[in-house]
């Protein structure tokens, strides 16, 4: 057995449902299940991988991706604009 299978044996896995309350308790955002779904279609959202035909999301592939929804802090609503432009 490679190292890299090892490895990738120890990495959690979540499907839809479960990543979805991943997603709501460890990081705050509220993506249902469908628009999980909907962003596996589109584009744009978590990675993931497919155990047969289940989409399975790595626990740090949806850390990463939650983190790169959240902007930066800010003290005021202007701030926030600054940043944005």
């Amino acid at each position: 057995m490679s190292i890299e299978r090892s490895s990738s044996k120890q990495k959690r896995r979540f499907r839809r449902d479960a990543a979805s309350d991943y997603l709501k308790e460890a990081w705050g955002l509220s993506y249902g299940p469908r628009t999980l779904a909907k962003l596996a279609c589109v584009g744009g959202g978590p990675p993931m991988e497919y155990a047969g035909r289940f989409p399975l999301y790595p626990q740090d592939g949806l850390d990463e991706w939650a983190a790169a929804k959240i902007g930066p802090r800010v003290n005021s609503t202007s701030e926030r604009q600054q940043f944005a432009a």
